[in-house]
């Protein structure tokens, strides 16, 4: 241990050297002896900031995905919003595969309570995304359930990735899954097609403008009642249902 870590206070001293363990090892490299010798603790250190080893990994991996949805909030974005999107779902995976130990403690018990609220903070990183798509008349889903599907679709590919060898993995997949997923969410705008234009077919262009009214709705607070903006609503994501897509619940 340097003399820099010896500076810091136990428990962050603990959380360095799981962090580290859990990233070099593994969690099966994650075992008392080994953070009390990393961190230069008394093994009862550790349970008496933690708890248990089970709460020193909770904390682990709240941390981990916190300090990546920090980094990824802070990133500048772009005029095109799929782009953003497509950049977003790369850096997902991206993190999930940096930090498979820490991924998997995440998303195989996605009820666990301490995982709650950082989950929470990266969907809704996500959905920002996703509602600047749809603010830009390209999203044919609404919001809400074009940000599960792409949150279920990126964990789900991540799982699998980090279960395969690195060798043995198909670099296409992600790749893949991120455009079929992007296909089946929003609609594409070139000069021949603009978004919602009248060769679409007719229930795509309702759909594809009900979701962007409703995706802006919020700018017209001072227009509209909350009793009229919450009918508004209803009626907006019926039209979003009309393209075909199940009704997302409100």
């Amino acid at each position: 241990m340097s003399s820099r870590d010896r500076s810091l206070d136990p428990r962050t001293r603990i959380l360095r050297a799981a962090t580290e363990l859990l990233a070099s090892g593994g969690r099966n490299a994650v075992t008392t002896r080994a953070v009390s010798a990393a961190a230069g603790v008394q093994p009862p250190t550790i349970y008496r900031h933690f708890g248990d080893m089970q709460g020193l990994f909770d904390v682990v991996a709240r941390d981990t995905l916190a300090v990546y949805a920090q980094e990824k909030a802070a990133r500048p974005l772009t005029d095109d919003p799929v782009e953003d999107l497509r950049r977003g779902w790369d850096l997902h995976i991206a993190f999930g595969l940096a930090h498979p130990d820490a991924f998997a403690l995440l998303y195989s018990a996605p009820s666990a309570a301490a995982y709650r609220t950082v989950i929470g903070e990266g969907v809704a990183l996500l959905q920002e995304l996703v509602a600047r798509v749809a603010e830009a008349g390209q999203l044919r889903v609404d919001v809400a359930r074009a940000t599960d599907l792409i949150h279920a679709a990126g964990t789900g590919v991540t799982l699998t990735l980090a279960a395969i060898p690195p060798e043995a993995r198909d670099p296409r997949l992600s790749e893949t899954m991120r455009e079929a997923i992007l296909a089946a969410v929003t609609v594409p705008v070139s000069a021949e097609a603009p978004t919602g234009g009248p060769d679409a077919p007719g229930a795509e262009r309702v759909a594809v403008h009900a979701v962007a009214l409703r995706a802006l709705l919020s700018d017209a607070v001072s227009v509209l009642s909350p009793a009229e903006r919450q009918l508004l609503s209803d009626w907006l994501d019926r039209l979003a249902a009309s393209a075909g897509s199940p009704r997302q619940g409100r």
